[in-house]
């Protein structure tokens, strides 16, 4: 469902680029008109091999900004007055060679120069032929600007202006509107600076082992996926995993406890809320081998471990504090008292707990939550883990607000 309102005021400065699928620009200019926003558009010189400036300028009711180098424009710097003017900047269809100069940093045409010059948040929408959607440098290039949190849409899958079928088409007008709409409201969260922890951490013994355990990250992503969806401005502190960071969000990679207890301690300034999701190794071991550790059929191995830091005591013990610690516990047994002791123990707002072990949580698709905060609980019954991020993120905003509002 499109909210209309979202648009209204707003302003969103559209790049065209060259591919066929431009000649549906002018649908989305007029549906964007509709209902509120002002449209201003920027062409490539291979976009208006497709549709013509006139017919753009005239939907917009804007002139059409083509040439970096127009004197008229540039004596005015007419790049840098587009890039502050745009509220959102959506590029629909958006090439592989956009994609690739988004991706490096390249300024060599209009639309590259503006999206770099502006501080606006950035959307775009690919289409291209199936294989040069799939091939590595252009899946590499959307991979990089993903976690830059410039988010995609699209594309879709279907039959193609070349004859050919796979995955490339824009994604439809309408759809691309409803993806905007739902950006350009401001939800519960808007400003809010959320870091979240998320997957395992590996502790080595040598340089190829490591101790480690079962978790997969699917919550924590799930849950930063939630919150941006809710406007947050998400940190994504994150243990090996095979996942894609969620769109808009800015994710950190590391490996071991020390290195995530150091990344959570470093972007804890303003931040309002803090949720450790992750499953952090308890121990380490002390004295790790430089090199590979050789099997003896004589001797049993002995390891040495340590107590790795406490994050989320830490968190909510340091003197920029959040103003709200979530965190998680994975039980085995007794899932309500081990939560409510920890809830305690560690000082947090509020805790979300699991039951693993038996195929259950660590690596599945879906979850059950139990969630405890003082003089609360609820419980969130088995379902795919996007749908109890969502049911959790809005748990806390909750929370956070009721307590904030005190």
């Amino acid at each position: 469902m499109i909210e209309t309102n979202a648009f209204q005021g707003k302003r969103i400065l559209l790049g065209v680029t060259g591919s066929i699928a431009a000649y549906k620009s002018a649908d989305l200019v007029r549906r964007l008109k509709e209902y509120g926003a002002e449209v201003r558009v920027m062409m490539s010189q291979g976009g208006t091999q497709f549709i013509t400036p006139l017919t753009l300028q005239t939907v917009s009711g804007n002139p059409v900004s083509l040439n970096f180098f127009d004197a008229d424009e540039e004596a005015a710097m007419g790049h840098i007055k587009l890039a502050r003017w745009a509220d959102w900047i959506l590029i629909a269809p958006a090439t592989a060679d956009c994609l690739a100069k988004l991706a490096h940093g390249l300024a060599d045409d209009l639309i590259s120069t503006v999206c770099l010059a502006s501080e606006a948040p950035l959307m775009v929408a690919p289409a291209m032929n199936n294989k040069m959607w799939s091939h590595i440098a252009t899946q590499q290039n959307c991979q990089r600007l993903k976690q830059r949190g410039i988010e995609f849409i699209g594309p879709e899958s279907g039959e193609q202006a070349c004859g050919e079928q796979g995955e490339g088409r824009l994604m439809a007008v309408e759809n691309i509107v409803m993806h905007l709409s739902r950006k350009l409201q401001a939800g519960p969260l808007t400003g809010k600076q959320i870091v979240i922890t998320a997957g395992p951490t590996h502790e080595p013994i040598d340089p190829v082992r490591f101790i480690a355990n079962r978790s997969s990250g699917k919550m924590g992503y799930a849950l930063a996926q939630a919150a941006v969806e809710l406007g947050a401005k998400v940190t994504l502190i994150s243990g090996p995993v095979a996942l894609e960071a969620p769109p808009g969000c800015n994710r950190i990679m590391i490996e071991t406890a020390q290195q995530m207890f150091d990344a959570v301690m470093q972007n804890l300034a303003g931040t309002a809320i803090y949720i450790g999701c992750a499953a952090v190794a308890d121990y380490r071991p002390t004295h790790p081998a430089s090199a590979k550790l050789k099997k003896s059929a004589e001797d049993d191995l002995s390891l040495q471990l340590r107590l790795n830091p406490d994050i989320i005591t830490a968190v909510a013990n340091a003197g920029e504090r959040p103003e709200m610690v979530v965190g998680f516990a994975a039980e085995t047994d007794d899932l309500q008292k081990y939560a409510q002791h920890k809830l305690q123990q560690k000082s947090m707002d509020l805790i979300a707990a699991n039951q693993v072990g038996d195929g259950r949580a660590f690596g599945q698709d879906n979850n059950a939550l139990e969630i405890f905060w003082e003089g609360g609980h609820k419980s969130l019954a088995e379902a795919p883990k996007l749908e109890i991020a969502r049911e959790l993120i809005t748990l806390i905003t909750e929370r956070y607000h009721a307590k904030n509002s005190i």
